[in-house]
């Protein structure tokens, strides 16, 4: 896969990819175009760092078939749509099932590159967080099953000896348990702990 940011540009209007392409590669961006949103889906692009910008109404799949599919896959890659007066309405209907943002043709470039830019800082912030949580989650793993119950009660505020008495077990073992959880996840605080636990309770 690659890992360079790129701009997926889907529109069945060949003067428009062509036009909205050379805009996006002038300013110094990867762009990659699509015909059709089927095209974009088997291409496997999705999945790769970057943005989509395309046309809320096309012929077969639509922009908002594409992007209904794309959450279906559990994709969410930050998604521009392109929209004429009439289709307004379908953009609104679009930016609420959470597309980035949509613009009206005609638009002038830089409006068109300045979202872009925007939606590909988002794409990426999303991927670093992504990348946390799933570091965060198999460190989470080599915790045992009563590593886990000492961190939960930890996390939600709760005295050592109050643990001990809980899980029916020493103030020692308790402590160790609880050592041997900041030593796995690699914390120095409890709140390290508890952002921990918040990062991968974030499902956004």
């Amino acid at each position: 896969m690659n890992d360079t940011p790129a701009v997926f540009l889907i529109d069945d209007d060949q003067a428009v990819r062509d036009a909205v392409g050379l805009l996006l590669q002038t300013s110094g961006l990867a762009v990659e175009t699509f015909a059709s949103a089927a095209g974009f889906l088997e291409s496997g692009a999705a999945q790769q760092p970057g943005c989509l910008v395309l046309d809320v109404r096309m012929p077969g799949m639509s922009g908002l078939d594409l992007q209904k599919k794309l959450r279906e896959q559990g994709c969410r890659i930050p998604i521009i749509f392109m929209t004429g007066h009439g289709d307004v309405p379908m953009a609104i209907r679009a930016m609420k099932a959470g597309a980035f943002d949509f613009i009206e043709k005609p638009f002038q470039g830089q409006t068109l590159l300045a979202r872009v830019h925007e939606a590909l800082a988002l794409d990426a912030r999303e991927r670093r967080r992504q990348g946390r949580r799933e570091e965060v989650a198999a460190r989470m793993a080599l915790l045992s099953p009563r590593e886990r119950e000492v961190l939960e009660r930890v996390a939600a505020g709760q005295y050592n000896k109050v643990i001990a008495a809980e899980l029916g077990i020493s103030l020692s073992t308790v402590e160790i348990h609880r050592k041997r959880v900041m030593e796995k996840l690699r914390a120095e605080s409890l709140s390290d702990l508890i952002r921990m636990l918040a990062l991968l309770n974030d499902e956004g």
